[in-house]
C-alpha cells in the first residue's frame, strides 16, 4: 500500500534538552488558510516515500541536508476521508531533528513559521493526528536510546 501523503514534524532540541516544533501557517487563498500545521504533500509519481517527505520539507521550509541531523519514522499512518475524491486519503508521519541553529524560510504556501515547545503547538493545532504526533517527537526526544530504532539513513536534499 502507497501513502497518498507525507507529513513530516520538523524539530529541534534546546540548550535545556526540550523539544521544539516547527509549525507552519497556512496562507490565505490556500485550502485551509490560518491553519498551524506540520510540513505535508502529496507524493511524486515514481518517488519513494522518504524522498517525498525529505524533498517536501526543503520546499516548505528550506531546511535540506545541511540542516537536518536525522530523520525518524513514527507509527503513526493517517487515514481520513477525502471529499474532492470521494474517497479515504492515507499519510505517513514522519520526523525530521533539525540542527538549533538552521534557518527557516517558507514557501509561497504559507506565511508565518514558528518553533513552539510542546505545549505551545498542541494549542495552535487542530487535528487529533496532530496532537499524536507532537507526543510522539517529545517521546523521541524522552527516550534517545529507543528512538534509535525509528532513525531512518537517507541523503537529504540540499540546501
Amino acid at each position: 500500500m502507497r501513502p497518498d501523503l507525507v507529513a513530516c514534524w520538523p524539530f529541534r532540541v534546546n540548550n535545556a534538552g526540550e523539544p521544539e516544533l516547527l509549525l507552519i501557517h497556512r496562507a490565505p487563498g490556500r485550502t485551509y488558510p490560518g491553519l498551524w500545521q506540520c510540513v505535508t504533500g502529496r507524493l511524486e509519481e515514481g518517488e519513494s516515500i522518504i524522498a517525498g517527505a525529505l524533498r517536501e520539507v526543503l520546499e516548505e521550509t528550506q531546511l535540506g541536508q545541511n540542516a537536518i541531523e536525522a530523520l525518524f519514522e513514527t507509527d503513526i499512518v493517517n487515514f481520513f476521508h477525502e471529499a474532492s475524491v470521494d474517497g479515504i486519503w492515507s499519510e505517513v508521519v514522519f520526523a525530521a531533528r533539525v540542527r538549533y541553529a538552521a534557518e527557516v524560510s517558507v514557501s509561497e504556501e504559507h506565511d508565518d513559521a514558528r518553533w513552539l515547545s510542546p505545549s505551545a503547538a498542541h494549542e495552535l493545532v487542530i487535528w487529533p493526528a496532530y496532537h499524536r504526533a507532537i507526543d510522539h517527537v517529545v517521546w523521541l526526544v524522552a527516550n534517545t536510546a529507543k528512538a534509535a530504532t525509528y532513525r531512518v539513513a537517507v541523503n537529504t536534499p540540499t540546501s
